[in-house]
């Protein structure tokens, strides 16, 4: 029986980026309404200006800022009203010394203006005269033309993951739809005589499927397509025949369970009867996660998940997840992270990267983070975690009090 030979995970994060980096996700047009969560195929230019005028920030009136100066409630300045300036609308009036028009927030500045004062400083003597109350400095409550987005200006670049104000970036260009990268497409596999569908009824020996819905759901999130999902007994025969009718239509294949090196872990044999070039590494010096297999058939990816959920769920973020990243192309990789201060003292195994659940209690102006103890195969683990801490192999434990990172869930 053959052993494992273990990497670090970061040793398996460059040996991803080695065999994925030139992968090539085709790419669809959406608009802007489904375009969000979704990655950039290409540079934004803005072909214009933001805003495309001169624009008051305020309600107020557009003048020479030159001509408030020294002005105070005892002493105001006195200013021709020449008219008013109307929302949407392409101004005419041109402000010379001495001389205001009101305009709205958001309406265009009057040529010749270069300041807006606030309604609320100013006082009306008639409808021609205006008396102004407090001064105001050049280019005060207003945006100029381009101060926003300047044309040319390059947005986003390629790899940009749309948030929901980046939507708002794009319509504000005038763009109404974006070229981005297609979702991976994966596929799941269950494993394992004993797992059953929670859809059926469970029998004693029997456990229920955990792990496929719990990828499923973190793989949608990320990102991809998870265009269905089923279940093979341990046998090489319809394991294979699972993973080779599925391996056309998919960029990747996730196999939960059959990772080990048991008797009736099947896994390893399947995938070494798949093609070049084969298996990437099957073991990590992780814990939990260590029987990880990661493969490459052709261009695809295939992963061989630990059973255990908390060993799959870990190993689904610290390596599958950044596998996305890498074929999206994305320009960084999008971490939650707070501090926290370490609750009790816990031993680690020197030499090993541990990860570890924690649950996160707020204590006056600081978050405690304690361990969640317990085996990787306990879901409840994952149902009370709020993220889960990182243990280098260097380092033998934590300690109470110490600060630390946390990964959220």
């Amino acid at each position: 029986m053959e052993m494992f030979k273990v990497k670090p995970v970061d040793k398996v994060l460059e040996l991803l980026k080695e065999h994925f980096d030139g992968f090539k996700l085709s790419t669809e047009n959406l608009l802007l309404d489904a375009a969000e969560g979704r990655v950039l195929a290409s540079d934004i230019k803005s072909k214009i200006d933001v805003p495309q005028f001169n624009r008051s920030t305020v309600d107020g009136y557009a003048l020479k800022a030159v001509d408030t100066f020294g002005c105070s409630e005892s002493l105001p300045a006195f200013l021709e009203i020449i008219g008013e300036v109307n929302m949407g609308e392409e101004t005419k009036l041109f402000i010379e010394n001495g001389q205001c028009a009101y305009v709205p927030t958001g309406g265009m500045l009057p040529s010749g203006s270069d300041a807006v004062v606030m309604l609320e400083y100013t006082e009306k003597l008639d409808d021609i005269t205006l008396n102004v109350l407090k001064p105001v400095s050049p280019n005060q409550n207003v945006i100029l033309k381009g101060d926003d987005i300047k044309k040319n200006d390059i947005l986003f670049k390629k790899g940009h993951l749309l948030k929901p104000q980046d939507i708002g970036a794009l319509a504000a260009i005038g763009k109404s739809s974006v070229e981005v990268f297609r979702k991976p497409r994966g596929y799941i596999i269950s494993t394992g005589d004993e797992i059953v569908s929670p859809t059926e009824n469970l029998r004693i020996g029997q456990v229920n499927d955990i792990n496929t819905y719990t990828m499923l759901s973190e793989l949608k999130k990320a990102g991809a397509n998870i265009i269905g999902h089923s279940h093979a007994k341990d046998r090489f025969e319809d394991l294979k025949h699972k993973i080779t009718k599925i391996l056309p239509d998919v960029d990747f294949v996730i196999i939960s369970g059959g990772s080990s090196v048991g008797t009736k872990d099947v896994t390893v044999d399947v995938i070494n009867s798949l093609g070049k070039p084969g298996i990437i590494t099957h073991g990590l010096s992780v814990k939990p996660g260590k029987p990880t297999i990661v493969a490459k058939i052709g261009d695809k990816a295939i992963w061989g998940m630990p059973g255990h959920p908390v060993s799959a769920l870990v190993i689904l973020k610290r390596l599958v997840l950044p596998f996305l990243d890498i074929i999206l192309k994305k320009e960084k990789q999008m971490i939650y992270k707070i501090k926290a201060v370490w609750g009790q003292n816990y031993p680690s195994n020197h030499g090993k990267e541990e990860y570890v659940m924690v649950s996160l209690t707020p204590s006056e102006e600081i978050l405690i983070a304690n361990p969640l103890l317990g085996k990787s195969g306990l879901i409840s683990l994952m149902s009370k975690a709020d993220g889960f801490v990182k243990i280098p192999a260097n380092k033998e434990g934590l300690l109470s009090g110490e600060e630390v990172e946390i990964e959220l869930l």
